[in-house]
């Protein structure tokens, strides 16, 4: 237990992870609302994929400079001004479901305002949890962090299911709303006498291509990032997919959505707590995590009911999170303090980034194809993802030296 959740021993990080934990539920509400919202009003995957679009455009067009930005500020307060603007773009957006005067096109509007400033947001989140612990934490906090969104996965969908069916729709996103202030009071209770901060880089030209040129010159934050674009493109589409599945193949409704979701958001959590217990890990762990997910998610494409799509599900989640988690911690353990906002900012955009081109993309073919064989191609995908990566990891010299070698964590 200690192993899994050290990291809270420091008291600045304790109260950033408790604002963290109340916001994400209220994220996770927003998401499936947006999502039902959408379908209700178009009944179209390709709108939903274009809704998913809409929220993550801002990072595939702004994310490296906003890495640039990150390695040059004051993290904390870059999160104040973000986190006050997307409660606001969620205030909006339920005032207007409630008073009955949402469109399509002004949920994409807002949709895209909530994604700017998660564009700056993501990766000063994820810096700022290295200044808030020591070195030796820094593993354990990172893991605990991106944990967050898996356990909100588990609790929103009930929450949501509650919201919906007595006072509408409207409430899930008045509730995110709410939910910011805690990240708000989070951020002003940090003692800031008890924070490690990391030379900030000075302005100059060509940082955004330096931040490029940095992760693409060593060979395990490349292998990591190739690997990490192809399965956020083609296979990791569920706000996609998984509405889709649960109305469609399943003729269901909100509580079939509401099954799969929460069962896969446990399957989830145990992926992100079992990195958080590891530590450190290595392309190789992470290419085995891609091999399997892949497995899993062929198996939720065959299900043949909800239930079995649930529990496949949850096995699919556990290996998913497990990559996505292990790769934010290689990535920011191996690269360079003054640039891991640039690196961290390259990750946001090929996680969230991709999703304009993945989620359209994914909606479409569900319409084209269906449901089941879009899953099947995600899943391809990832499986040819961590086949490639165990190869080139296993063949590649071993270097000299590298970022994590080096670090006090790697012992």
């Amino acid at each position: 237990m200690n192993r899994t959740f050290g990291s809270l021993r420091n008291r600045n990080f304790r109260v950033f992870f408790i604002g963290q934990a109340v916001s994400q539920i209220g994220t996770w509400l927003q998401l499936i609302a947006q999502a039902l919202l959408v379908l209700d009003l178009t009944d179209s995957g390709i709108s939903l994929g274009l809704v998913t679009a809409c929220q993550f455009a801002p990072i595939l067009v702004l994310g490296s400079w906003a890495g640039v930005v990150v390695d040059r500020v004051d993290k904390r307060r870059l999160m104040l001004i973000t986190q006050t603007s997307m409660m606001l773009s969620a205030l909006a957006l339920g005032v207007l479901v409630i008073t009955d005067n949402a469109t399509v096109e002004l949920i994409y509007l807002l949709a895209a305002l909530t994604g700017l400033g998660n564009t700056f947001d993501n990766p000063a989140r994820r810096v700022l949890v290295t200044e808030l612990v020591p070195e030796a934490d820094m593993a354990n906090a990172m893991s605990l962090t991106s944990s967050l969104m898996t356990g909100a996965r588990v609790i929103a969908p009930s929450i949501a299911a509650l919201l919906i069916g007595t006072v509408g729709i409207g409430w899930c996103f008045i509730a995110n709303s709410v939910s910011f202030m805690a990240v708000l009071i989070g951020l002003n209770q940090i003692d800031l006498s008890q924070l490690r901060p990391v030379e900030r880089a000075v302005r100059a030209k060509g940082q955004v291509r330096e931040g490029w040129r940095y992760v693409w010159a060593d060979p395990d934050l490349r292998l990591v990032i190739v690997m990490m674009a192809v399965v956020a493109t083609f296979s990791y589409n569920w706000n996609v997919l998984l509405p889709l599945m649960a109305e469609r193949t399943f003729s269901g409704n909100e509580s079939t959505y509401a099954l799969i979701t929460t069962v896969f958001g446990i399957g989830s959590l145990f992926g992100s707590l079992a990195v958080a217990r590891r530590g450190p890990v290595d392309p190789e762990f992470l290419a085995r995590c891609s091999l399997s997910f892949g497995v899993a998610s062929m198996l939720i494409a065959l299900a043949p009911n909800p239930l079995v799509a649930a529990l496949t599900g949850a096995v699919a989640g556990g290996f998913g999170l497990a990559f996505l988690v292990g790769t934010t911690t290689c990535l920011q353990l191996r690269a360079q303090p003054i640039m891991r906002g640039r690196v961290m900012a390259l990750y946001t955009v090929l996680l969230f980034g991709s999703t304009p081109f993945g989620g359209p993309l994914m909606g479409w073919l569900a319409e084209l194809v269906g449901v089941r064989q879009t899953i099947g191609i995600g899943a391809s995908a990832a499986l040819l993802s961590g086949l490639i990566g165990l190869i080139v990891f296993r063949r590649r010299p071993e270097p000299e030296s590298s970022s994590l070698r080096s670090s006090p964590l790697a012992s």
